[in-house]
C-alpha cells in the first residue's frame, strides 16, 4: 500500500460525504469564478462601445436636461473637430413599456463618419439620408421585435406627444457595441412637433476629433465656449460618459464579489467539519501508525493531501463548468438569444480567473485540512490506544 493509495482509499471511504464536499468547492468556486470576469465583461462592453476619438456634450445638471439646438452649430467651429451630430431620446414604445429600447433623433447626414465602428452598410447609409421617416436599428432589437428590412413600425411616443412611424432602412450589426439602438432623422420629429410648439432643443452633441491627441483640446474648447452660456455644458470622452452611466453597477459588482467570498467561507467551514470528522474516526488508525513508528510529517502530510485532492477536484470542476458556462455564453451571445443575455454575452472567462479559482480552492483545501490534520499528527499515542482497547 503506498501513501497515494492510502489518502485515495480514506477518501472513498465516505464516497457521499467526499462527493458533496467536492461539489461544494466546486459551485463555490464556480460562482467566485464567474464573479471574478464581471470587471472584465463590463470593461469589454465598454471598448466595444465606447471609441477613443469621440467625444459627449451634455448638460451639466445631468442628461435629463435639454441643450439649445444653436450649441450643435457652435462647437463646428471647434479646432479638430471632424464630424459633428447629435441625440435628441425619443422615447418611444413599440409594443410595452418593459420592452423600451434606446430610440434617437439624428441627423441622417453624418452618421458613418461620426460612428463608423457600427459599420453600417453604405447603401443603408444612403437610404438613410434620402429616406425622410427611414430608421436604422440595431440587430439585437430587430431580432427581438422580428422586424425586417423595408418594414414599417409605429412607435408610441412618451415623452414627445407624437407617434412616428418609421421604415427600416438599415440594420446595425450585433458585432458592433451598440446593437439595440434605434437612429432616426431627427427633421421627421421636428415636422411632427410643429403643431405641438416645435421642437428648438437637443439632447447631447457628439464630437469626433481627427486624433486622439486632439479630443484634451476639444473638451477643453467646450467648455470656454459654453462657460457663462444659458445652459452649462459638461464633455467628456466616450468610454467616461458610458462608464458614468454604468457606475452604480460598480456598487452591485462589489456586493456579488462580496456574497461570492462569504461562500467560499462558508465552504471552508463546511471541508473544515468534514477533516476534523475524517481524522476522529481514523484516530486508532493513527494511533497504530504513530505506534509503529511513523512520524508526525508524513501522517500531516497524508491527512492534508486528502483534503487537498479534493480541494483540487472541485476547484478544477468549478473553473471548467466557468469555462464552458463563459464559451456557452459567448456562443449565444451571437445567436438570437443575444437579445436576451444583453451585456452576459460580453462575458469572457481568461486562462487567469480560471487559474486564480483553482488557486482558492486549493487554499481552501489547505485551511479546512490543516487544522485537524495537525491535531492528528499531535494525537498522544497512549490516549488513542486506551481508546482502541
Amino acid at each position: 500500500m503506498t501513501w497515494t493509495g492510502l489518502v485515495v482509499r480514506n477518501l472513498f471511504r465516505h464516497p457521499l460525504r467526499t462527493l458533496f464536499t467536492t461539489l461544494a468547492i466546486a459551485l463555490a468556486i464556480f460562482l467566485v469564478c464567474a464573479v471574478l470576469t464581471l470587471p472584465a465583461a463590463l470593461q469589454a462592453i465598454f471598448d466595444r462601445a465606447a471609441s477613443n476619438v469621440r467625444v459627449s456634450v451634455h448638460h451639466k445638471a445631468g442628461l435629463v436636461y435639454w441643450l439649445p439646438f444653436a450649441f450643435v452649430q457652435k462647437v463646428r467651429t471647434l479646432p479638430g473637430v471632424t464630424a459633428v451630430n447629435h441625440w435628441t431620446w425619443f422615447g418611444g414604445v413599440y409594443d410595452e413599456p418593459k420592452n423600451m429600447f434606446p430610440n434617437f433623433a439624428v441627423d441622417p447626414d453624418n452618421v458613418g463618419e461620426m460612428w463608423p465602428d457600427y459599420r453600417i452598410d453604405a447603401v443603408a447609409l444612403d437610404r438613410f439620408r434620402k429616406v425622410r421617416n427611414g430608421a436604422v436599428v440595431g440587430d439585437v432589437t430587430m431580432r427581438k421585435f422580428g422586424w425586417r428590412v423595408d418594414q414599417e413600425v409605429t412607435l408610441r411616443g412618451t415623452i414627445f406627444p407624437v407617434d412616428l412611424t418609421f421604415r427600416i432602412v438599415g440594420v446595425i450589426p450585433s458585432t458592433t457595441g451598440n446593437a439595440v439602438i434605434l437612429l432616426f432623422n431627427r427633421k421627421y420629429l421636428e415636422e411632427a412637433m410643429e403643431d405641438h410648439g416645435g421642437l428648438k432643443n437637443v439632447g447631447m452633441i457628439w464630437l469626433r476629433a481627427e486624433r486622439p491627441s486632439d479630443v484634451d483640446g476639444i473638451m477643453r474648447g467646450v467648455d470656454a465656449l459654453f462657460r457663462n452660456s444659458e445652459a452649462e455644458v459638461a464633455a467628456e470622452t466616450e468610454k467616461a460618459f458610458f462608464a458614468s452611466m454604468f457606475s452604480s453597477m460598480q456598487g452591485f459588482i462589489r456586493i456579488i464579489l462580496a456574497v461570492g467570498f462569504l461562500s467560499v467561507a462558508a465552504v471552508v467551514l463546511i471541508a473544515a467539519n468534514t477533516s476534523a470528522m475524517g481524522v476522529r474516526e481514523r484516530t486508532p488508525e493513527i494511533a497504530i501508525l504513530k505506534s509503529l513508528g511513523f512520524r508526525r510529517a508524513p501522517i500531516l502530510g497524508g491527512l492534508l493531501a486528502e483534503s487537498l485532492a479534493q480541494a483540487l477536484v472541485g476547484g478544477l470542476l468549478g473553473a471548467g463548468g466557468a469555462i464552458a458556462m463563459s464559451a456557452a455564453l459567448r456562443a449565444a451571445g451571437t445567436s438570437a438569444y443575444a437579445q436576451v443575455l444583453g451585456p452576459l454575452g460580453s462575458f469572457r472567462m481568461s486562462p487567469m480567473v480560471a487559474g486564480e479559482g483553482i488557486a482558492i480552492a486549493l487554499t481552501v483545501g489547505l485551511v479546512a485540512g490543516l487544522v485537524p490534520a495537525w491535531n492528528g499528527a499531535r494525537l498522544n499515542v497512549v490516549e488513542a490506544l486506551r481508546r482502541l482497547f
